[in-house]
């Protein structure tokens, strides 16, 4: 369970495989941020024990999919390069609380949503490819993303009792919906 408030269209796939370039540049962009991400959590809270492995271990995950996805990139003889940001994490993120541990679980659950988001575009996308390379990728990405949905959701309630992650992943669901809903731009898995 993916615990998106609000599914992406149908349609979100072939029209993201006419811009598929445009997606991969997108991608890459984001894995190479979800290892980030990982990375600095592992800065940030060095006195969470039991985060830290598991981030050690998704940040290396992470950077493995970059790696994927920059060799489908040079494959179609495309340069990686700078892209405008996508308002979508940033926008998610606002919703985060100050003080800890609510800053914690926050950001994890976000992190979580961000997950989520990404393991249903890329189903989304893998169903809509034509059998292929570029279709196993994807395919093959989503138990990954799936998994590091979960991850996200464990780790927050190594924090928190799980009722608590419960009740505020379904406050920043709501939120989320929101925020996809508004920023709706096909050529990103998350925008």
């Amino acid at each position: 369970m993916l615990h998106l408030e609000r599914r992406t269209a149908a349609d979100w796939g072939p029209r993201a495989t006419a811009v598929i370039d445009e997606i991969l540049l997108d991608h890459a962009h984001l894995e190479k941020k979800a290892a980030s991400t990982a990375l600095t959590l592992i800065f940030r809270y060095p006195d969470r024990a039991p985060l830290l492995a598991p981030l050690s271990a998704l940040a290396r995950e992470e950077l493995e999919h970059f790696e994927r996805v920059l060799g489908e990139l040079a494959a179609r003889s495309l340069p990686f390069e700078r892209q405008r940001p996508s308002t979508y994490p940033g926008r998610l993120m606002a919703a985060v609380r100050a003080g800890e541990p609510d800053k914690l679980v926050d950001t994890l659950l976000c992190c979580a949503l961000i997950e989520a988001r990404s393991c249903e575009r890329m189903q989304r996308l893998a169903e809509a490819l034509p059998p292929g390379r570029l279709q196993a990728l994807y395919a093959d990405l989503l138990a990954s993303e799936a998994r590091h949905h979960r991850l996200y959701l464990d780790l927050a309630a190594e924090v928190v009792p799980a009722e608590a992650v419960r009740a505020r992943l379904a406050e920043l669901a709501r939120h989320e919906a929101t925020v996809i809903r508004d920023d709706l731009v096909d050529a990103r898995l998350h925008a």
